[in-house]
């Protein structure tokens, strides 16, 4: 058997597995040992051979509501019509043509599973098949923790060469920034990526997207149109590098490009707003006076921690809270710089010393928070929206700041019900959160966060 052709030094299914990487998910199959990484946002459960690219954004929405462990997914693929466009190329991996191969279009059905938990992909990986996989997943996971779902998308099985063809065909027209996880890529031209930082021009008749492999040069006349791939010269092929999973999410490109949403008009949120805050403050005014009295006896005066953090247009308000830390916290952070966490404008310590013993308990009950609904009455805050924050954490990333503060910030948000406080990358969750809240900001997702947010304090509670 000849050796596997490679592009940029990776074969065919670490090009996948790098693909879904790009989106914050790592591919797991089973009796393939490799490191089940805590930084990736979801496991895609698949076969060995099995490539397969869908969209699971739709699916998102439910698994955040219900929080499932296992998500089993019906992957459904249409066929890609009455005909498939094949690259043929010779043994060196030189293009020859294309050849338009006419078929039926059958329908094909293959099962995958998404999880945001990492044992359950271990389970999946510890597993010698994919039928064992499932059956330890059913016995492992209780009915009530998994549930099923169907999506379309494309599967593609690694041992057919036209099957080759069509997955390559279909990851170099969707995947148009491989250089987030592959390193030694550079673009050089419209939609065309070629290994190393050559800049050669790229012939006017060379349409993209074209992926060019190690020791591939375009000659001055060639003609090509994408998608398409040359592959690396096999005494060329360079060794690729590890993936850093802290550094996938978010790309800085992609960040810079970010542009401030435009919002629509919610002229109900502001009476919603009022009306919530002011059945939150109703339900937990009698919590106030024993609150205060715990906060005086352990450590005296002031009550309450007001900061100044920014608003809609960057308006800076008095962001109310019940103190939860000592009165010489400013003077302490500074000596406990190394021990910081966060890898943003932040300051996170698992076990902070500054917090009191009453102020610890305030927190894990997000009691602390309960005055910032004077802030939502004030018109300063929203029920749900961005963490606020102040001038200085919001000049980190001119692009984000212009989104978040577009709408009032949030006793409650995205950030705070789906951060993972992974070391590295809490920062990045911040961003994305914020403006995925901002891009999708509707009534039923503030009912979502409102719901998940209570869940979360009972949690607590019933823990304790």
């Amino acid at each position: 058997m000849s050796e596997e052709r490679t592009i940029w030094g990776l074969t065919l299914s670490e090009v996948h597995d790098r693909f879904w990487a790009s989106r914050g998910v790592q591919v797991v199959r089973p009796g393939e040992p490799s490191v089940i990484v805590p930084h990736a946002e979801l496991y895609l459960l698949i076969n060995p051979g099995v490539l397969a690219i869908c969209r699971p954004a739709a699916l998102l929405d439910s698994m955040s509501w219900a929080d499932p462990d296992l998500v089993a997914v019906r992957l459904v693929d249409p066929g890609s019509g009455d005909f498939a466009e094949v690259v043929r190329s010779d043994a060196e991996g030189r293009f020859i043509r294309f050849e338009r191969l006419y078929g039926g279009s059958d329908s094909r059905r293959h099962r995958i599973g998404l999880t945001t938990q990492a044992e359950v992909a271990r389970i999946w990986q510890a597993a010698p098949d994919a039928s064992t996989g499932w059956r330890r997943l059913r016995k492992s996971i209780r009915r009530t923790s998994r549930t099923a779902a169907r999506l379309r998308g494309r599967v593609f099985h690694v041992v057919s060469e036209a099957e080759r063809a069509r997955f390559l065909r279909e990851i170099v027209r969707r995947w148009r920034r491989p250089d987030a996880v592959v390193d030694g890529i550079s673009r050089t031209g419209d939609d065309v990526w070629a290994a190393g930082e050559s800049n050669h021009a790229v012939p006017d008749t060379v349409r993209g997207p074209l992926w060019v492999g190690a020791g591939r040069k375009l000659p001055a006349h060639a003609a090509a149109v994408g998608p398409a791939v040359l592959f690396d010269l096999p005494d060329q092929r360079p060794a690729p590098q590890p993936l850093e999973w802290q550094e996938i999410e978010p790309v800085a490109a992609s960040l810079a490009s970010v542009k401030p949403p435009v919002i629509a008009s919610r002229p109900l949120k502001r009476p919603f707003d009022i009306l919530f805050s002011l059945l939150v403050l109703a339900m937990t005014l009698p919590l106030y006076p024993f609150i205060a009295l715990a906060i005086l006896i352990e450590d005296g005066f002031p009550i309450f921690f007001v900061h100044r953090r920014e608003t809609v247009g960057g308006r800076s308000f008095g962001c109310i809270k019940f103190r939860s830390m000592r009165r010489d916290a400013d003077a302490v952070k500074a000596t406990l710089a190394g021990a910081n966490r966060a890898d943003g404008p932040q300051f996170f310590i698992p076990d902070d010393p500054r917090l009191t013993r009453v102020g610890r308990i305030l927190r894990d009950f997000q009691l602390d928070e309960l005055p910032q609904f004077i802030n939502v009455l004030l018109g300063d805050m929203s029920v749900v929206g961005p963490r606020p924050s102040p001038f200085k954490e919001n000049q980190y990333c001119p692009a984000w700041r212009e989104a978040r503060l577009s709408v009032r910030p949030g006793v409650t948000g995205l950030w705070q019900i789906r951060r993972t406080r992974a070391e590295g990358s809490d920062f990045q969750e911040w961003i994305k959160y914020d403006i995925e809240y901002v891009e999708r900001e509707s009534f039923l997702l503030d009912f979502k966060i409102i719901w998940h947010t209570v869940l979360l304090v009972i949690r607590k509670v019933t823990k304790s």
